[in-house]
């Protein structure tokens, strides 16, 4: 049998595994491979406190200041008032950029574009299950106000589509939709379900409304849903000084989205912005409007990095 020297090929590998990962350390990797891995590891963060069910009120308070409070009583599973410990996870979307990053919106379910005083999800579970969305007794929520004024709450649904838009909250236990009086630096309401919570109102303009149309034409994937769960893509409108992050997802045609019909008020300025992630490949485009009568606009899509689409995004925050 004749005998092979591996030595020689031994050393040429390790010698092109090392080149090989000499050029890597070069080429920047982007860790996220779509839309949904965006929301979930870019976007607004999982926050979990665990909490014992006694005989007093349970308090937690989350980063970004809200604190939530569990009245006794309030938490059952199937009709049944829970016992033991149990674990709230929650998010919260307090900034323009915290909104769009995290895949949500803005938007009214009848299409109209609400201005976001913030936002939370609360869920609550216990020995790993979800208890009763509707609760026995109202939380009472305390979410940072960054204005003096009247806010108010919405709850957020999805629609057919996979979409999410904010409607008022339906009646449970005496919480249903009302107005909520900005106080010391805070908006303080009960709410009587778990789920998406919203402060919002409102972009309100006595200007005649029209219809925005944007297509994409190089749009590398589909239109996303809500959190990136499908789709790869978002288009969205931000108005100028106000905290509108109102999401374009009604299809117009192949690679075209546009707004909930003569909802944008014409005449009103904002940024139109478009980013995708597909295949672990970013893209974005931007395009600064003033909305006019049956509008359409383009955007072609830029290959990008996930570092300029995060501050292209955290930008709007003072836009």
């Amino acid at each position: 049998m004749k005998k092979i020297n591996l030595i020689p090929a031994l050393f040429l590998s390790v010698a092109i595994l090392f080149t090989a990962c000499k050029k890597d350390k070069n080429v920047p990797v982007n860790k996220i491979n779509s839309a949904k891995e965006f929301a979930e590891k870019l976007g607004p963060q999982k926050q979990t406190h665990t909490i014992a069910i006694t005989a007093s009120a349970q308090t937690i308070s989350l980063k970004g200041g809200t604190k939530i409070t569990f009245p006794v009583g309030s938490l059952t599973k199937n009709g049944i008032p829970v016992t033991g410990e149990v674990t709230v996870v929650a998010y919260e979307m307090l900034k323009r950029s915290a909104v769009i990053m995290g895949g949500t919106n803005t938007n009214h379910i009848s299409g109209a574009p609400l201005v976001s005083d913030g936002f939370i999800f609360i869920d609550v579970k216990a020995n790993g299950e979800s208890v009763d969305k509707n609760l026995a007794v109202p939380i009472k929520v305390r979410i940072p106000a960054n204005r003096v004024g009247v806010t108010q709450l919405w709850e957020g649904v999805q629609n057919d589509e996979g979409q999410m838009a904010w409607q008022a909250p339906k009646p449970a236990n005496g919480a249903g939709q009302r107005e909520v009086q900005s106080t010391q630096g805070e908006f303080a309401f009960d709410f009587g379900m778990l789920g998406w919570i919203n402060c919002d109102v409102f972009w309100s303009y006595s200007n005649p409304k029209t219809t925005v149309r944007v297509e994409i034409p190089n749009n590398p994937g589909t239109f996303a849903s809500f959190r990136g769960f499908t789709g790869e893509t978002f288009v969205f409108f931000c108005a100028k000084g106000s905290n509108v992050a109102a999401q374009l997802y009604t299809p117009d045609g192949t690679n075209k989205v546009k707004s909930y019909d003569d909802v944008m008020p014409i005449g009103e300025e904002g940024r139109l912005i478009a980013f995708s992630i597909k295949d672990g490949k970013y893209y974005f485009a931007k395009k600064d409007i003033t909305i006019t009568a049956n509008q359409n606009e383009s955007l072609v899509l830029v290959e990008t990095t996930e570092t300029n689409v995060q501050t292209e995004i955290s930008n709007l925050d003072n836009f």
